[in-house]
């Protein structure tokens, strides 16, 4: 072949190689883009100026970067925090696709700083803000990285819904104030409906499929109802409220006002603004107005300022079971299931042992359990925003028994060698799910459903992946229902989910026992409950001064009569008006006292007109005034107001 023909192929070849290079830099440049994968090469506005200071390194940003890590923890050993922050901000500008870094400076805020602040309001300041850090910049830039995903959910999991940090009953609180804002409270289950757990789970998802099906935009809303763009205006001009989180935070107010017993006083002392809202929210003209535009309001902050998207969050809740998001555990679920879904498809046979596969699914099932042993949530949202403590309770939610045996079979598979069943004596998922059912079959035996205990019972009896290792669990297993109960358990009251499982699920049977009029089961119960009650906290109350008068293993309130009593009001809520006559006729003149209040909220206006309108009985016929109301009033005010002072001077004293 001549020189000339080899130096035409040559050439040839040259320019497919570069019409080919050509082609696939287009296609490489636009998946850049599309997945945000490039590195900052410019400065924005705001941007801390170690910024520009690495970019100009070119190659040598790596060696700057990290004399940025070094300085950053020694501000942070220092106590210069703010500073500490500022770097941080730097190093995850200067390195986005770096997920360790997001997790480093994330953990920093949320734990090491936070603890070492004075007050849990500065404390809850610092866990915000690692979450932010992961939700808000990390995940959106590293959207597959598992990883992000497992630590976000872990937050939220250990220090907010566990107990280690002496402020997280403060934490527990903020996270239901937030949510209760964002999505509203969760539906109510009236048992008079049929309340098996898939019309549960039905009415759950409806009520967010609400949110996600939400106009998008505000011109939406107003082709929707055409009412809304005058009901907008008014708000923008009387209120001063805009669509958004505040529009939200103005009318979660409100409607908790309407079912609060402080409603008239509360009403004398409101502005100008708030007096507009009222009037709004009471015209009839706006009525299909104002359900549009929350909905919409609450879908547009979800997605702009929460990274949240409530599509999802109704495919988890049909899928998992009726979650109410201003529990903590509720958001362990959402970003662990959602980071599991997003890493899947980097998952191969040679991936599914790493950690990371691993521990996200860890997170998604303890969740789970998380749910199962206080996904009920009360809480006094009215009380709270105004200064005080806010009750909240967490109680167990026996719908969520199931979804943690659905959960099963994909942490099993993602688990991989680690739950091999056949090569080792106990595997680590398979153990856990073998201590659920035991609680499980406690719960509902507390609960008087013995039948359900007797089911769950048998099915821990086979179990295919039990254990071996223990030579006495055959013997245990085989005992009758009864015995295998009181075996299983004293020995475990240590734990807080337990000691609460155990005691809510005693007071449970206990007021179901009033409607069927059995007192004597219902003393049998309720003395259970308090029995519990009392070793629990004999054993593990330990007063912490941050925690605002509470403690940190502080599960259930401390003084039983206000369990016991809270638990009973609550129950009011989920019966029709006919069981409520029963439930409260067969009560002890105590608990009413609870109640009365509630039932005064839910039935007086509508009994009383009733009465007078067709002779029926009026509210104080069917719902006699227990014994002793006044004073029980004055005592709770008393205890409020106690307890306000105390903060405050916690407060002085921690200045």
């Amino acid at each position: 072949m001549s020189g000339m023909k080899v130096k035409i192929i040559a050439l040839l070849i040259a320019l497919l190689g570069l019409g080919g290079s050509s082609v696939m830099s287009f296609a490489l440049s636009r998946s850049v883009g599309q997945h945000r994968l490039a590195y900052t090469d410019r400065v924005e506005e705001g941007d801390p100026p170690q910024v520009a200071a690495g970019i100009a390194m070119g190659a040598f940003k790596g060696l700057f970067v990290n004399i940025l890590w070094i300085r950053a923890n020694e501000l942070k050993e220092e106590g210069k925090y703010h500073e500490a922050i500022e770097l941080a901000k730097a190093i995850t500008k200067l390195q986005p696709r770096f997920p360790r870094v997001w997790v480093f400076h994330a953990w920093n805020m949320a734990y090491n700083i936070s603890v070492v602040t004075q007050t849990p309001e500065e404390r809850w300041q610092w866990v915000q803000a690692g979450i932010r850090l992961l939700r808000d910049g990390g995940i959106p830039n590293n959207p597959n990285e598992t990883l992000l995903y497992k630590e976000l959910g872990w937050i939220y999991l250990h220090k907010i819904a566990g107990y280690t940090d002496d402020a997280s009953q403060y934490y527990k609180r903020k996270v239901a104030e937030e949510f209760q804002v964002v999505t509203g409270a969760p539906p109510q289950i009236r048992l008079a409906d049929s309340a098996s757990r898939s019309d549960v789970i039905a009415l759950y998802a409806n009520w967010i499929e609400g949110i996600a099906t939400a106009a998008d935009t505000r011109q939406g809303v107003f082709d929707r109802v055409p009412e809304a763009e005058e009901l907008v205006l008014a708000l923008e001009e009387q209120v001063g409220e805009p669509i958004g989180l505040g529009l939200l935070t103005r009318y979660t107010y409100h409607t908790a006002l309407a079912t609060s017993p402080s409603r008239p006083e509360l009403e004398a002392a409101m502005g100008p603004k708030n007096l507009a809202m009222g009037a709004l929210l009471a015209d009839p003209r706006f009525a299909d107005a104002w359900d549009e535009l929350i909905r919409h309001a609450r879908k547009r902050v979800l997605i702009d300022e929460y990274n949240m998207q409530p599509h999802i969050m109704a495919r988890f809740t049909r899928q998992w079971g009726p979650i109410d998001w201003r529990h903590p555990a509720a958001h362990t679920l959402y970003w662990g299931a959602l980071g599991v879904e997003r890493g899947e498809q980097r998952y191969t046979e040679e991936t599914k042992g790493l950690f990371d596969f691993v521990n996200s699914n860890r997170v998604v099932m303890q969740a789970m359990q998380e749910l199962y042993r206080g996904g009920d949530v009360y809480f006094n949202y009215i009380d709270f925003v105004l200064g005080g403590q806010g009750f909240y309770m967490s109680m167990p939610d026996p719908y969520f028994a199931q979804s943690y045996g659905d959960l099963q079979d994909q942490i099993v598979r993602l688990g991989g060698v680690f739950e091999d069943s056949s090569r080792r004596a106990m595997t680590p998922f398979a153990a856990g799910y073998e201590n659920f059912m035991v609680d499980v079959v406690a719960l509902f035996y507390r609960r008087g459903q013995k039948d359900i205990a007797e089911q769950w019972l048998n099915k821990l009896r086979t179990f295919s992946m039990q254990a071996v290792n223990d030579p006495n669990k055959a013997e245990e297993y085989s005992k009758p229902l009864d015995e295998f109960v009181q075996s299983q358990l004293w020995d475990r009251y240590g734990s807080p989910n337990i000691a609460r499982q155990e005691v809510f699920g005693a007071l449970q049977g206990a007021y179901q026992a009033l409607l069927r009029a059995d007192t004597e089961q219902f003393h049998s119960s309720y003395e259970y409950a308090k029995q519990a009650h009392r070793y629990y906290f004999n054993e593990q109350y330990r007063p912490m001064v941050a925690n605002r008068g509470t403690a940190r293993m502080e599960y259930m309130p401390k003084d039983f009569r206000l369990f016991a009593g809270g638990v009973f009001a609550q129950v009011f809520q989920n019966v029709p008006l006919d069981e409520a006559e029963i439930l409260f006729s067969y009560a002890t003149d105590d608990l009413k006292l609870f109640a009365y209040d509630i039932l005064i909220s839910m039935y007086k206006e509508m009994l009383d007109e009733r009465a007078e309108d067709t002779g029926t009985r009026n509210f104080a016929a069917v719902f006699p005034e227990p014994p002793g109301l006044e004073q029980f009033r004055q005592e709770r005010d008393r205890m409020a107001a106690e307890e306000r002072e105390f903060i405050e001077s916690l407060n002085v004293e921690e200045k």
